[in-house]
């Protein structure tokens, strides 16, 4: 793009660039020439000084102020001589300055050497735009990797006594939804749903001969079974994922009571992370619903009788009323046999990269 208002010296310069095989727009003004910019972009402007409206410093500004056009390399082409405008048109983002009269070879020499620079930060530009991407991609990877080793970490643990092995992905399923219901952040609601199937991936340390006992656990017993959430935070401990550490935070406190007698550290009310109050609820109402090795499944009129009459000690209340309105509104049935049919669950669809923020 040539830009300047003597029409004389817009013909020679297009004559001359154009026998050089270059396609050349000229602009008598500088207001045009930033609006014929706007629309396609050109690889280099020479740019006249003295202009009537908008002389071409200010032109050169505002160039420079447009993300869209800033790159643009620009050449000054003038007739004024002195330092302190050459010094000015460099202040303003010119990368070059040609005085009047010129010698074509010095404006075609230096045209193409700003050209080659220009194409090859354009060039770099892409091919640094093409490494994040592919980092992104493999980082993207990586986390889905290890959270895919994980989820089947977790079901390995709970297969030992729920042969179905549903049991981890129905407590994701219902905690997304309760924290739906709660109307918890989007992000939130995604990462619970994939964290909360890790709530019981300690459980792979607790020996077969406690975990599938039919009987009453001893004290002894009992004391090695609630073991498992120290040892799943353990296993999630140390990502930098915010994932995983929510998953952490879950396996460790999804045990814990609403009035403080639960384990392993007693906490109570709202000093239990949100996440584990959530998933302490879809993990109760999954179990009670669902046959063991040691119990029978509870119709669903009867495990939300049991869970409404924890609400304010073992269980949040508010947590205990989004799943009476997810159960009694039918979006969470589950029949006779006990089988949870998910009828509205959240999209499960999205990108990993956007839980690793």
């Amino acid at each position: 793009m040539v830009v300047d208002d003597q029409p004389a010296n817009l013909k020679l310069m297009e004559d001359m660039l154009r026998r050089q095989g270059y396609a050349v727009r000229s602009f008598p003004r500088g207001r045009l020439a930033l609006a014929a910019a706007a629309e396609e972009p050109p690889d280099l402007i020479l740019l006249d000084i003295d202009m009537p409206e908008m002389n071409g410093f200010e032109v050169c500004k505002r160039l420079k102020s447009d993300n869209k056009l800033a790159s643009i390399p620009v050449i000054f082409l003038s007739a004024l001589n002195e330092a302190e405008d050459k010094v000015h048109a460099f202040r303003c983002g010119g990368l070059d300055y040609i005085t009047k009269p010129f010698r074509f070879e010095e404006v075609q020499a230096r045209v193409a050497t700003h050209l080659h620079i220009h194409h090859l930060r354009r060039s770099l530009q892409v091919h640094n735009d093409q490494l994040e991407e592919a980092v992104r991609r493999r980082t993207r990877e990586i986390e889905e990797s290890r959270l895919e080793i994980l989820c089947r970490l977790a079901i390995a643990a709970e297969y030992r006594d729920d042969s179905t092995g549903k049991h981890t992905e129905r407590v994701g399923r219902t905690a997304a939804m309760l924290a739906q219901e709660l109307q918890m952040p989007d992000l939130q609601v995604r990462m619970i749903r994939l964290a909360a199937p890790l709530h019981d991936v300690g459980k792979i340390g607790v020996p077969d001969r406690i975990l599938l006992k039919k009987g009453k656990l001893t004290v002894g017993e009992f004391e090695v079974v609630k073991k498992h959430v120290l040892i799943g935070a353990k296993i999630l401990s140390g990502s930098q994922s915010p994932l995983l550490q929510m998953a952490e935070t879950i396996a460790l406190y999804h045990h814990e009571c609403w009035d403080g007698t639960g384990y392993s550290a007693g906490l109570a009310a709202e000093r239990i992370p949100l996440p584990a109050r959530v998933v302490a609820v879809a993990d109760i109402f999954d179990a009670l619903t669902h046959a063991r090795c040691y119990k029978r499944a509870w119709p669903v009129d009867e495990a939300m009788r049991e869970i409404w009459s924890q609400r304010g000690r073992r269980l949040d209340a508010m947590i205990v009323g989004a799943l009476h309105k997810l159960v009694s509104s039918g979006r969470l049935p589950v029949d006779d046999r006990g089988d949870c049919q998910i009828v509205k669950q959240v999209d499960g669809n999205f990108q990993q990269a956007e839980l690793s923020i």
